[in-house]
C-alpha cells in the first residue's frame, strides 16, 4: 500500500533548521502502517532534508558555520548573474544537502535513533512556505 501525505511550514530563510520528526510519526501513525518506507521530498530548489540531532550547537551555530565554510553567501554565483537574485549559494547549500529522504519504519515507529530527528533546512535568504510529500509504502 502506497499513501501520500504532505506537510507545510513556514520558515524563516538563512538557514532556518525545522524538526519535523513529530509531524511524519503522526503522519504515520494515522495510516495504522506496520513496516515500511516513509520517503520525504522536500518541494523546492532552496531547502533540503536530513537528519542530526537537534540541539542548539548545530541547530544554532554549526549547520550554519559549516556551510558558510562550502558556499558562503557572500560567494560570487553565476546564478545570482543570470537571475540578479542574491540565492545563488542557498541552491549549492540545498544540492549539496538534497530535497529527499528514506526513513524505514517497523512496528508503526519511525527507525531513528535515540538522538536523530528528521529536519528541514531552509537556505533560502528569505521566509518561505514550504511543502514536503511524505509517501508512506508499506503494509
Amino acid at each position: 500500500m502506497i499513501k501520500t501525505e504532505q506537510i507545510n511550514l513556514k520558515t524563516r530563510g538563512n538557514c532556518h533548521i525545522i524538526d519535523i520528526s513529530e509531524r511524519v510519526s503522526q503522519l504515520l501513525a494515522d495510516l495504522a502502517l506496520s513496516e515500511g518506507v516513509a520517503t520525504l521530498f522536500v518541494v523546492g530548489s532552496t531547502a533540503g532534508l536530513t537528519t542530526i540531532e537537534f540541539e542548539p550547537g548545530l541547530v544554532n551555530h554549526d549547520i550554519e558555520a559549516a556551510f558558510e565554510k562550502i558556499a558562503p553567501q557572500a560567494g560570487v554565483y553565476q546564478h545570482e548573474e543570470t537571475w540578479n537574485d542574491d540565492n545563488g549559494h542557498a541552491h549549492i547549500r540545498a544540492a549539496l544537502l538534497g530535497p529527499s529522504l528514506m526513513v524505514p519504519f517497523v512496528d508503526g515507529n519511525l527507525s531513528l535513533g535515540t538522538w536523530q530527528q528528521i529536519v528541514l533546512i531552509d537556505f533560502d535568504t528569505r521566509p518561505r512556505s514550504r511543502r514536503v510529500i511524505c509517501q508512506f509504502q508499506g503494509e
